[in-house]
């Protein structure tokens, strides 16, 4: 009797998360644990068994306290002075829709498995969004 699960990836399923007034964080961890699959009963975490994430309303993520001025990003490109910074409020007027891709990246396991869930993911500063097609279902709500 053969154990191991092996999945389809016809077998995801279209998940719909309105970000509107959440708090970064906690919208963060929320689609985190959807993208890996411990939302379902046959979760494994040496494969990617969670479903598809859409994401609208990016624009409108609230975040607490100081975080707007205090959070830094920064990127590094090798060389000497190579080295740029940008804070939470510069990046969120740039674009959106990084400050949550940077958030929910930072959640995922740091193994092979990251980057196939993180193209998963579709994010959009609007309500506007392209997966009409897939018919994504608004659920697991967010406080």
């Amino acid at each position: 009797m053969r154990k191991t699960k092996f999945y389809k990836k016809d077998d995801k399923d279209w998940v719909l998360i309105n970000a509107q007034g959440k708090i970064l964080g906690r919208l963060a961890t929320r689609i985190a644990k959807i993208l890996q699959g411990k939302h379902k009963a046959d979760y494994t975490p040496n494969s990617i068994c969670g479903d598809k994430v859409v994401v609208i309303n990016a624009k409108k993520i609230k975040v607490t306290g100081k975080k707007e001025k205090d959070k830094k990003y920064d990127k590094y490109s090798g060389y000497p002075g190579g080295r740029k910074e940008i804070s939470l409020e510069e990046l969120s007027e740039k674009n959106p829709s990084k400050v949550l891709f940077y958030a929910v990246g930072g959640m995922l396991p740091k193994n092979l498995l990251r980057k196939n869930m993180l193209r998963s993911l579709k994010i959009y500063p609007d309500s506007n969004h392209e997966q009409t097609a897939q018919q994504p279902k608004e659920i697991y709500p967010v406080k």
